[in-house]
């Protein structure tokens, strides 16, 4: 009786080497596949804008709310105040810093004080004189009145600037004393002159000009003597 020999089974057979190949390629396929999928969804996350821990969340802010936000903070930044809190106080102050900055300033002349009394003056004449308007030919003529301290600002101011008006656009400008003040006259030949005059009114004949500013240094730098 014969005997068959069996195939040792410690040596595979070439099915089952196929088997073992293809389930290692199938494997490294799907371990490239991961990898793969793990780089494109960490370049579009990348590409994602950053978030802030609120849209994260799911609440995000509306525009308006980050604007009110944003003035908020830069309100907060202000380390100090800016303005004077009053006009004659910002104006003087003004004054004192360009006389600071320039190393020419001769502070034995320097007359603040006549500065001071000069802003006054313009206070009452701008916000407490009296101004009766009368058209004339070729312009305005106006009674400057007010009592006690407005009368000696609009005596000491009015005939001053007049002389000033009196040189611009071919204006016409002169005074005449009055008993609480002064009566000013200001006349043009030219008819659209005469126009704006009467326009511009008791004010705005006091503001016209660039006079004003320059006119304030010099009265600060004593070179104008500001008389009470």
């Amino acid at each position: 009786m014969e005997y068959q020999r069996l195939p040792n089974s410690s040596r595979p057979t070439n099915d089952f080497v196929n088997h073992k190949s293809r389930l290692a390629a199938g494997g490294t396929i799907a371990l490239l596949s991961a990898v793969a999928f793990a780089c494109s969804a960490s370049v579009a996350f990348s590409q994602q804008p950053n978030m802030t821990p609120d849209q994260m969340s799911g609440h995000e802010e509306k525009p308006a709310m980050l604007h009110v936000r944003d003035q908020e903070e830069g309100q907060m930044s202000i380390s100090a105040p800016t303005l004077p809190g009053q006009d004659a106080f910002g104006a003087i102050q003004e004054i004192v810093r360009m006389l600071e900055a320039d190393p020419n300033t001769d502070w034995s002349k320097v007359d603040l004080e006549g500065l001071r009394q000069h802003l006054i003056d313009m206070n009452e004449v701008t916000l407490k004189a009296d101004a009766a308007t009368k058209s004339i030919d070729g312009g305005l003529q106006i009674a400057v009145t007010g009592n006690i301290r407005t009368r000696a600002a609009i005596q000491r101011m009015v005939p001053a600037h007049a002389r000033e008006l009196d040189q611009l656009n071919s204006w016409s400008a002169k005074t005449e004393p009055l008993p609480d003040g002064v009566l000013l006259t200001v006349t043009s030949s030219a008819t659209k002159e005469a126009h704006r005059i009467r326009g511009l009114g008791f004010i705005g004949l006091v503001v016209v000009g660039s006079h004003h500013q320059p006119h304030h240094l010099a009265i600060a730098k004593g070179e104008f003597s500001h008389r009470h």
